[in-house]
């Protein structure tokens, strides 16, 4: 089954990771600058009342970065750990990020980024499962 692909406005999704390595955004804009037509549909998904970015979000700052309004989006057809990336929503929206431009601030250098993002979605990743274990008979 084809998945449709189609263009969303990016002010109008959702962020779902708090930063921006500046390692990944250089290789990004090096590909975009050379071929921006080529750039991979991002992938979207609706939670709750948003449209959020389930990956990708280097892809829609380098976007931004080119003054691009619109990106080619699909719907994320897998089955992923949506309890998870509503965890990541709500900490972008209590950190005031409900737009790629508002990571304007946010694109850190890798370490950085390994340290602040990586390290804290697998805190999460583990409260989560032990928190599913103890819900488990």
């Amino acid at each position: 089954m084809m998945t449709e692909i189609f263009l969303m406005e990016l002010n109008k999704i959702q962020p779902s990771q708090l930063y921006i390595s500046s390692r990944k955004l250089n290789s990004v804009m090096k590909n975009f600058a050379s071929k921006p037509s080529l750039m991979e549909p991002i992938p979207v998904k609706k939670l709750g009342d948003r449209i959020v970015f389930v990956d990708g979000h280097t892809r829609a700052f380098a976007a931004l970065l080119h003054r691009f309004p619109k990106v080619q989006v699909l719907w994320e057809d897998e089955e992923l750990d949506w309890e998870a990336y509503e965890i990541c929503v709500n900490w972008c929206r209590v950190a005031g990020i409900h737009t790629i431009a508002d990571l304007k601030k946010r694109v850190i250098s890798h370490q950085q980024y390994k340290k602040l993002w990586y390290e804290r979605c697998a805190k999460m990743q583990k409260d989560l499962e032990q928190k599913r274990k103890q819900i488990q008979p």
